[in-house]
């Protein structure tokens, strides 16, 4: 039964999404697999455990190795990929994707262990209970928080004054060709992101974050450009005065309405997040 809810827990958060990662058919496979060793090792420690087999509880420890060791593997794996890349997605946000799949394994194995641990310990009926208790607590800890909860994000006219280029008021770049030019003035799209609070400017000022926002903006919308054409690489850049991001993009698709739902629905990093107001000097201050 722990293997079983283990498996379901794994499914629950393996899904093959716009960022098409993992790929599929292969990349499941091994990720479903190593969601089978998780269970069957969350399920295992319950017995051993009861029966005070501390020795094989210690394959916990080697389980926490061979996950460490996925993660390694899944940044190795998407950084060599991201050199492809049109638009990358940048070291946070593979540090990210990394560190998610090593801290799924570890929810599989809680599911597990919860299952059977309820199952042999009270009655089997109360082990499906705490199974679907446990699938609840996967689905809430599946996804974290998004653009959305620390800023808000509005169109701004994409301008060129001569050769420079502003989203709004904010400074992007100098465009010098004239046919870079023509082709800013057709398709770009310009956001800008106002931050809610201290925390949110310094998470926002964070490169790996304004990063993984124009990567995702560029998966889903498309890119307008080929390789060697610096000119046209969508750019965030911070407006100095109020931490305000400005945001140029060059989409195949030019859906303004849906440039904003895609910015409003980028994770927000976990290597990113900052709260400068936690700090103690701070906390004296007020």
């Amino acid at each position: 039964m722990g293997v079983l809810f283990g498996l379901l827990a794994r499914l629950s958060m393996l899904r093959t999404d716009y960022r098409q990662y993992p790929t599929h058919p292969h990349g499941k496979i091994i990720h479903l697999s190593l969601g089978i060793i998780a269970a069957a090792l969350g399920a295992v420690a319950v017995p051993a455990l009861l029966k005070k087999d501390y020795t094989a509880v210690t394959f916990l420890t080697v389980a926490a190795q061979q996950f460490r060791d996925v993660r390694n593997m899944e940044r190795d794996t998407l950084t060599k990929i991201d050199g492809m890349e049109l638009v990358q997605r940048g070291a946070t946000y593979i540090e990210g994707i990394a560190m998610v799949f090593e801290g799924r394994n570890y929810l599989v194995i809680m599911s597990s262990f919860v299952t059977s641990f309820t199952a042999i310990t009270l009655n089997w009926y109360l082990g499906l209970a705490a199974g679907a208790l446990s699938l609840l607590v996967v689905h809430r800890l599946r996804t974290g928080k998004s653009i959305s909860h620390i800023a808000e994000v509005e169109l701004a006219p994409v301008r060129q004054e001569g050769a420079d280029l502003y989203v709004g008021d904010i400074y992007i770049m100098n465009v010098g060709l004239k046919s870079n030019q023509e082709i800013i003035s057709e398709r770009g799209i310009g956001l800008i992101i106002k931050p809610n609070n201290p925390n949110s400017k310094a998470t926002l000022s964070n490169l790996g974050q304004r990063q993984a926002i124009l990567y995702d903006l560029s998966t889903i919308l498309g890119v307008y450009r080929d390789d060697g054409e610096p000119a046209l690489i969508p750019m965030a850049k911070l407006d100095m005065r109020d931490s305000r991001l400005g945001v140029f993009i060059l989409p195949q698709e030019k859906d303004p309405a849906k440039a904003v739902e895609i910015a409003l629905r980028v994770p927000i990093l976990e290597s990113a997040v900052r709260m400068p107001t936690e700090a103690k000097v701070n906390e004296e201050g007020n």
